[in-house]
């Protein structure tokens, strides 16, 4: 009985746990996109090389939008501000321009 009152009383925090674990696992949009259309042939090296086209928001933003119109992706501005972000938060590290939070 006393058993089962401790796993009733850590309950909540193991299920709050996992849901966590869980939660902070899930891939965001922009990198479901990076993943599914570009990964293929952009890898990480790709975004390092020496002629990089990438100095500031505004140039990845652009970079984003010119491969997805290229590629004939149809893509909102939403997914491209979600692809530029995850770009951002994974390679670049650029400072990002006010109202675009990372993730």
């Amino acid at each position: 009985m006393r058993a089962l009152a401790t796993l009733l009383a850590f309950l909540p925090a193991l299920i709050g746990g996992a849901v966590h674990a869980q939660a902070a696992d899930t891939p965001t949009r922009g990198a479901m996109l990076y993943d599914n259309h570009c990964g293929a042939c952009h890898s990480e090296q790709m975004h390092w090389r020496a002629k990089r086209l990438v100095h500031d928001w505004p140039s990845l933003r652009e970079q984003v939008r010119q491969w997805q119109g290229r590629e004939r992706l149809g893509w909102s501005e939403e997914d491209i501000d979600a692809v530029s972000r995850h770009l951002n938060d994974t390679i670049y590290r650029l400072p990002a321009p006010q109202g675009v939070a990372r993730r």
